[in-house]
């Protein structure tokens, strides 16, 4: 009877043909759920951070009724605008997997201004496509209220002056 040669198992990468018994230290995928614990902490850390200093620069923002992801803000027109002494309330709309996605924000005031149309719409970059979660709800308020405080093209100027000038003859 012949014997078999001491047979040695290869164990090297390359010969394996199955995984290994014990779990592997790679990086597992991601789940499609949503952590919105995460995301509610952010927000209250944004919710104190504007009530820490928000009021003092003319806009402020809380959650409205029970829901952390449903906010109204206000902002004041800035000093030396057309919008000087005026206040505005906005909506916004956290999704869930806020801050990589941004806010739905939305004039609930009625405001007359070039990138806000009939139904309070903002069109700022920093709420489309130059989105980036380093911003937060402060960010958002500070760059409406520079929106606001922009200048108006002429066109839009004169037709703001014949609007209010026609309501004044009446």
């Amino acid at each position: 009877m012949e014997g078999r040669p001491n047979q040695t198992v290869d164990d090297s990468p390359q010969h394996r043909r199955h995984g290994p018994a014990t779990p592997s230290k790679q990086p597992v995928a991601p789940s499609n759920k949503v952590d919105t614990t995460s995301v509610s902490q952010r927000l209250q850390k944004e919710l104190m951070s504007l009530m820490m200093i928000g009021g003092d620069l003319g806009v402020s923002a809380f959650p409205e009724g029970e829901s952390i992801f449903a906010w109204i803000g206000t902002i004041m027109g800035g000093k030396g605008t057309a919008y000087e002494g005026l206040s505005y309330k906005l909506s916004l709309c956290f999704p869930a997997d806020y801050p990589f996605k941004p806010p739905q924000v939305k004039f609930e005031t009625m405001c007359f201004h070039p990138n806000v149309d009939q139904f309070g719409n903002i069109c700022l970059d920093i709420l489309q496509d130059k989105w980036s979660s380093a911003y937060d709800c402060r960010t958002i308020l500070l760059s409406i209220q520079s929106l606001l405080g922009g200048r108006l093209p002429i066109v839009y100027e004169l037709e703001l002056c014949q609007r209010f000038c026609f309501c004044l003859t009446m």
